[in-house]
């Protein structure tokens, strides 16, 4: 058996940004920052925080398009793995998370800049609740 599917909650980093295939299918790309805390060896509360890069294809690049910079979203998907080689000739691997359902959680008051790496003095923007944009999932079962 096998199985790839990932799901994920986070904090959007920029706005998406949009483009077509040539065959006129659009294609939406953005990051999406995920964190959680821990506490170390000298009992020391850090915050890593981890990047993923999501693209949504068709009619979830168009929900995309409605997202803002410090949107708390959740998808599901599936990890793929992506390699080319650049002008200066280094291999390059990318991993990408193609959406296949996307939820918005809440929508951010005013865009602000994403949270730094491992920076646990970082604070958040206060964020309202929303009506849930939903493709493909079940409101009921992710509470807001």
């Amino acid at each position: 058996m096998q199985k790839n599917r990932i799901e994920l909650a986070g904090w959007l980093g920029a706005v998406p940004t949009t483009r077509y295939l040539p065959s006129g299918t659009p294609v939406a790309n953005v990051r999406l920052a995920e964190s959680y805390r821990y506490t170390d060896r000298k009992n020391q509360e850090q915050e890593h925080t981890n990047w993923h890069n999501l693209v949504f294809y068709g009619d979830l690049a168009g929900i995309a398009a409605t997202y803002e910079k410090g949107d708390n979203i959740f998808v599901e998907g599936t990890l793929q793995t992506r390699q080319f080689t650049p002008k200066d000739g280094s291999a390059r691997t990318v991993y990408e998370v193609i959406v296949r359902t996307a939820h918005q959680i809440t929508k951010s008051k005013a865009p602000q800049e994403a949270p730094a790496d491992n920076d646990p003095q970082v604070q958040r923007s206060s964020t309202e609740q929303v009506s849930p944009v939903e493709v493909g999932v079940d409101a009921e079962i992710w509470p807001c």
